[in-house]
């Protein structure tokens, strides 16, 4: 959801909502954090979750109730893969990988990707997935 892009960066609205002493304007967030924090929002949105957009998002949440195995892995990796590519144009996606953690029943999770138009080198973005119960 980026507002504005400023002179060589982009500018995205705070999800906390608060407003800036200085200003009294809402908080905004800016370059590497504002991709970052929307590649989360884009995994992380169910599908159909945002109004007038029900192809916005990814399938994520329904591969978190299967037992933790390579091919969930992989399932969750193609997952993200589509919702990035598709919803994301601001980055390349260079990576995707997930890999089960079987003695704590989770999957981990590394996004490499490199932002277009800002001279920087690939940016990493790391989570843990547990399952939904």
């Amino acid at each position: 959801m980026p507002i504005e892009r400023s002179g060589t960066g982009f500018k995205d609205v705070s999800m906390s909502f608060s407003k800036n002493p200085l200003t009294n304007d809402v908080v905004t967030i800016k370059d590497r954090t504002a991709i970052a924090r929307s590649l989360r929002n884009i995994v992380f949105t169910r599908r159909g979750e945002k109004f007038f957009q029900p192809d916005f998002g990814s399938r994520l949440s329904e591969s978190l109730f299967e037992n933790v195995s390579g091919a969930a892995a992989l399932a969750i990796r193609d997952e993200i893969d589509r919702s990035i590519t598709n919803f994301e144009p601001r980055v390349i996606l260079r990576n995707v990988k997930v890999k089960p953690n079987f003695s704590n029943n989770e999957m981990d999770v590394t996004i490499v990707y490199t932002i277009i138009g800002v001279d920087s080198p690939p940016q990493q973005l790391e989570f843990v997935l547990l399952p939904n119960r």
